[in-house]
């Protein structure tokens, strides 16, 4: 199986962690990622879509284009990039107006968007493609004494018509890897609440973080997992912000799912970037490192 990886800017930039991570687990599970080095920003799926619009579809769309040229799919790491060449190509594909229009200014770099190849987040790929049962034998190392609590956000679920994950109100994709990986998933109270990442009031965007927070506390989780960097970023530095805001220290860990996944199918802790992480209790380092000792035992 070949696929195109279509990293996005956040984990090329700041989290390389999580992109070793989702190699090593590919290749545990036998698909070739065959790497496009001219791609762009997706790009942002708020504001540079609600400041320019066709613009904004334009880049998606020349980056689908260089995909288009290996006749393979695009996989995407982060919810955000999935939303904008998801939509993207939805909606391209469906109004050939619109795709007159695009593709009149990608002429002037020879590019042309045809429409030949689906774009998905990497979960997908797991659970259609490659398939829960062979998913469950690429494990060695169960995280059999791990306590995760799920957190989906905005842009993995909706608009369900164009993304086609799962159920947006009662959504389990993440509730299944996560089991598969052995560890235990925990649906808290605000699992589908926002990171509050998009909001332009930074207060508000605190607030949010902080009920998720308060929501994980309570049920007790040992670390928050998630499947996308933006969010990821939000709860992990941005929990830093959340504790000087109110006054307290929620000492959570943060971790992205393939690390997860990774650590399972026999990965070190170093191998999968864990020390890069804001916070990092030793309680948590030693859980992980137990909990697949006694595993591999």
């Amino acid at each position: 199986m070949k696929v195109i990886p279509f990293w996005g800017c956040m984990i090329a930039l700041k989290y390389p962690q999580m992109e070793k991570a989702v190699r090593y687990s590919m290749d545990k599970l036998g698909v070739e990622l065959v790497d496009e080095p001219r791609f762009s920003c997706c790009p942002d799926p708020i504001y540079f879509k609600a400041a320019d619009k066709l613009t904004w579809l334009t880049l998606a769309a020349r980056n689908i284009a260089l995909a288009e040229e290996h006749e393979l799919d695009i996989i995407t790491m982060c919810s955000g990039c999935t939303s904008t060449l998801c939509e993207a190509n939805y909606h391209l594909k469906k109004d050939p107006e619109l795709r007159e229009k695009v593709n009149k200014s990608l002429k002037a770099i020879g590019r042309e968007f045809r429409g030949t190849i689906n774009v998905r987040h990497v979960v997908t790929l797991l659970r259609d493609d490659i398939g829960m049962e062979k998913l469950k034998h690429s494990i060695e190392r169960p995280l059999k004494d791990v306590k995760v609590a799920i957190h989906y956000g905005c842009h993995l679920l909706k608009p369900s018509e164009i993304m086609r994950v799962d159920d947006p109100v009662i959504p389990k994709i993440l509730q299944e890897i996560i089991e598969i990986t052995g560890a235990t998933p925990i649906n808290h109270k605000e699992y589908l609440l926002c990171c509050g990442k998009a909001c332009q009031d930074h207060e508000l965007m605190l607030n949010m973080s902080a009920d998720v927070f308060e929501s994980i506390h309570a049920s007790k989780a040992d670390c928050l997992g998630l499947i996308c960097p933006t969010c990821f970023d939000s709860f992990d530095l941005g929990q830093i912000r959340v504790a000087r805001k109110v006054n307290k220290e929620y000492n959570l860990p943060v971790i992205y799912y393939f690390q997860m996944l990774a650590l399972a199918q026999g990965a070190s802790l170093e191998e999968v970037g864990i020390k890069y992480h804001k916070i990092l209790p030793r309680e948590f380092v030693m859980k992980l490192q137990r909990s697949g000792e006694l595993a591999a035992v």
